[in-house]
């Protein structure tokens, strides 16, 4: 399994990019149907590979940032 180098050089673990549907609720703090949801109308891309469907990490950070909101006083 290949490492990724870190800014101050020493190898670590690669970070997991693609989660289940499972895992994706559980990082988003959904259901697994409020992602199917979410994928389904296009709010949250998705990879299907080999019939199984995943999400990017990088996507659901996305789909954070976009939703996020502030209370203005």
């Amino acid at each position: 399994m290949p490492s990724e180098v870190t800014q101050i050089g020493i190898h670590a673990t690669p970070v997991k990019r693609l989660y289940t549907l499972p895992e994706a609720g559980i990082y988003l703090g959904r259901s697994v149907w409020s992602v199917r949801r979410l994928v389904w109308a296009g709010e949250l891309p998705c990879v299907r590979a080999g019939g199984r469907v995943h999400v990017d990490v990088l996507d659901m950070d996305e789909f954070i940032e976009r939703n996020k909101e502030r209370e203005v006083d």
